[in-house]
């Protein structure tokens, strides 16, 4: 698959990042590259492969969910940079 500069420079705008024209160019060649892996792993047949056989003893490890009270308030909220009363306010990033 071919990936220009303007699909870089669309992802980027989506990401909010911007390039130099030779960042651009070098990410253009670097996601053709992962893409390139990815069309050479599609050319492998595993319609011989079971995947049942990976997931007989598998069980979901959870970490039992405990309430903490974190008592230094004003460390907790020392790199936000604005509140309203108890709550965080961030920028409206939807366009």
């Amino acid at each position: 698959m071919k990936i220009t500069i303007e699909t870089v420079n669309y992802i980027a705008k989506l990401a909010k990042l911007n390039f130099t024209e030779q960042e651009g160019e070098k990410m253009a060649k670097e996601f053709e590259s992962i893409l390139s892996h990815f069309d050479s792993i599609d050319k492998f047949d595993l319609s011989d492969v079971s995947l049942d056989i990976y997931s007989e003893n598998l069980k979901s490890v959870l970490r039992k969910d405990e309430m903490t009270v974190f008592e230094d308030k004003k460390k907790l909220f020392q790199n936000v940079k604005s509140m309203r009363d108890t709550s965080i306010q961030v920028p409206k990033i939807i366009e």
